[in-house]
């Protein structure tokens, strides 16, 4: 591998600093725009999204503008990769977007298939300052595993502290291949520890933001993550590039009207997760649907007009087959009486205009009928009543759920109204079921959905619902379960979101994760229930993997913690609730600059309860107790393996107890103290 001298890195130099030169004359030019929208309104309209498209323009000196450069091998062309489109005042392209279709050489080409480039370079920065470069020439057959390169290898170990970052300078041939997938396609990627699932399905939504713009503008896009701390891990990622106008949710917030105040137990949670719940609920909500036992008279007209029993029962019955939402046949089934009575007018010699039939529709007599056989309902009640009315329970379960799984799902006191029940996460689910049986939710053109495999049947029911016709992004780990209603099974979980026809890639292959702390983590595979392909690093790093027992866990702890702290980057420190509030008083006395997980991961060293840890990634990390995960949580062996996967560089394990017998072949391989 070439790297290059001072000259060319001068001339590079140049050409960034002419790059933050002519980004700075497009953001100017956006500034000085004088809005006229025609009405004060489309005025106000323009302003603002003038203000979003300067915003989007502003220059981070800290970051570089681009990050490669490719050449033609017929020397014709030469273009500059980086994070967003630049031109100069001529209009001609300064640095291309990474997502541009000419872009995609930069990642893919190869000494077997050059892809009509002749020159790759890649640039080496420092806090925005360019400080190398390096070239392979892909005419030459002068084409290198990526991997060997220094640049490209420092930036991926780049230590960090805060949010996730953007992986647009490191993407490998097998990551953009994904990224670049076509909207109209489900993909669904298992991803194993470290190999970049989530950056792959984030940078997917950047991507599909660039190439179908109007499409996603007008039909939007959604990301759902496991929780509201991963969401502020990865919530800057999407607008660092560029891309401001992409919903995130925690899976919780999808239900942000239902307050969640009380838990269920593991066993009552699977049962609301259920897939079976859908069919109960649907018989809750149309529980209250029947048919008239006499005909149906109406004044219109100056007379009264008979609707006979037979053509009710007919219209309510093709109702209630046509699955439509249930609110929408009651706004409809007005109208479509009235239209029966308009057509007998008219065939008795009458004209009836549009404003009468509209007044007969909306008259006390047509409320009285319709609420009396497609009575008004509210979501939370049909929920409230289910579990707090056994007759009611038992004749929407029937041949659904058992005695006693009934018994279960009913509160042992019932609520005197919904408006004061206590309810919990899998409520909520159940409350957004018939919600989308009452109506229809706001959907989006594509959905990027994280941690996938904690899903429960009714989760996915939901996330289904909000992308009836678009697409979707399915990232997980079946290894990293630990949902007591997760469904776990990547084929169950694309048919309750009606994706049966996505398809399923595996990536195995980390380029985060040290091998050492992988293969060590890995011995818990055998025992967690799964069939994934064990997680291999490119990386190898002596001494990443520190194993050190005690007598004394909080002395040993802050210990580990000042030798941590002597090395770059971010710092983890994860485990049992119990466990973390004990250290946070060793630590008490200690000048560090240590927060909670809940406030931002933007102090040195981040406190984070193993329940919560998923997703994230520190430089170093620092579990404590492992034995107390694995024996006090439900799937404890699967939070175990959480935990020892979220390390960059190192981790470091400090115990009393002895660790679990599946890990005990590690400590020969491990650093021990």
């Amino acid at each position: 591998m070439l790297v290059c001298a001072v000259g060319p890195l001068e001339t590079e130099t140049g050409h960034l600093e002419h790059a933050r030169r002519c980004l700075e004359q497009m953001r100017e030019a956006v500034r000085t725009l004088d809005p006229h929208g025609g009405d004060p309104v489309s005025t106000e309209y323009l302003k603002a999204e003038l203000a979003r498209r300067a915003q989007a323009l502003l220059d981070d000196p800290t970051t570089p503008l681009f990050f490669g450069r490719i050449d033609r091998a017929d020397g014709t062309e030469r273009f500059y990769i980086g994070r967003r489109h630049v031109r100069d005042a001529a209009g001609d392209p300064v640095v291309i977007d990474w997502r541009a279709d000419m872009s995609r050489g930069f990642y893919r080409a190869s000494a077997a298939n050059p892809m009509g480039i002749g020159l790759r370079r890649r640039f080496g920065f420092s806090a925005g300052r360019m400080t190398s470069l390096e070239d392979e020439h892909l005419d030459r057959g002068d084409a290198h595993d990526p991997l060997s390169s220094r640049i490209l290898t420092a930036e991926i170990e780049r230590p960090r502290v805060g949010p996730m970052r953007d992986i647009v300078a490191t993407i490998q041939p097998d990551q953009d291949e994904l990224v670049r997938t076509e909207l109209d396609e489900t993909v669904c990627i298992q991803g194993a520890p470290g190999t970049g699932k989530t950056a792959v399905g984030l940078h997917r939504a950047a991507y599909l933001l660039y190439a179908f713009r109007e499409q996603l503008k007008r039909t939007g896009v959604l990301v759902v993550g496991p929780n509201r701390s991963f969401l502020g891990y990865i919530g800057a990622l999407l607008p660092a590039l560029g891309e401001l106008d992409v919903e995130q949710v925690a899976v919780q917030d999808l239900v942000a009207n239902v307050r969640v105040r009380s838990d269920d137990d593991a066993d009552v949670t699977r049962l609301k997760g259920d897939a079976r719940m859908a069919t109960v609920l649907q018989h809750a909500v149309f529980d209250g649907v029947t048919f008239p036992r006499e005909d149906l008279h109406l004044r219109a007209s100056g007379r009264r007009w008979r609707i006979p029993r037979h053509h009710l029962v007919e219209l309510i019955d093709r109702e209630r087959a046509s699955h439509a939402p249930y609110d929408v046949v009651r706004r409809r089934l007005p109208t479509l009486l009235a239209e029966m009575v308009r057509r007998r007018i008219e065939a008795a010699g009458g004209a009836p205009d549009d404003r009468s039939v509209a007044r007969l529709a909306r008259g006390a007599d047509m409320r009285e009928f319709v609420d009396g056989h497609w009575p008004p309902v509210t979501a939370a009640a049909i929920v409230c009543r289910l579990f707090s009315e056994p007759d009611f329970l038992s004749r929407c379960a029937k041949e659904t759920l058992d005695a006693d799984e009934q018994t279960r799902l009913l509160w042992p006191t019932p609520p005197s109204t919904w408006r004061t029940a206590r309810w919990s996460s899998a409520d909520a689910f159940l409350i957004d079921e018939v919600a989308g049986l009452l109506d229809r939710p706001p959907s989006f053109g594509h959905v990027v959905v994280d941690e996938a495999q904690d899903l429960s049947a009714m989760q996915c029911r939901a996330l289904a619902r909000r992308c009836p016709a678009g697409s979707a992004t399915i990232l997980g780990d079946l290894a990293q379960a630990t949902a007591p209603a997760a469904v776990a099974d990547w084929h169950h979980t694309l048919a309750l979101l009606g994706r049966d026809d996505a398809q399923i890639v595996q990536l195995s292959t980390g380029y985060r994760v040290p091998s050492e702390v992988l293969e060590f983590a890995n011995q818990l595979l055998p025992i967690l229930g799964v069939s994934v392909a064990p997680a291999a690093s490119v990386r190898r790093l002596p001494g990443s993997l520190r194993l050190r027992q005690t007598t004394r866990l909080g002395s040993e702890t802050a210990t580990a913690l000042r030798e941590l702290l002597d090395l770059e980057g971010s710092i983890g420190v994860i485990g049992t609730d119990t466990d973390l509030r004990r250290a946070t008083h060793t630590l008490s006395g200690e000048a560090i600059d240590i927060d909670s997980v809940d406030h931002g991961m933007a102090a040195r060293v981040t406190l984070v309860p193993v329940t919560l840890c998923k997703g994230l990634e520190f430089d170093h990390v620092l579990v404590v107790e492992p034995a107390h995960i694995f024996t006090e949580l439900p799937r404890g062996a699967n939070w175990l393996y959480v935990a020892l996967t979220r390390a960059v560089t190192t981790l470091t394990v400090v115990y009393v107890d002895e660790l679990p017998e599946a890990l005990g072949l590690g400590i020969g391989r491990a650093s021990m103290r």
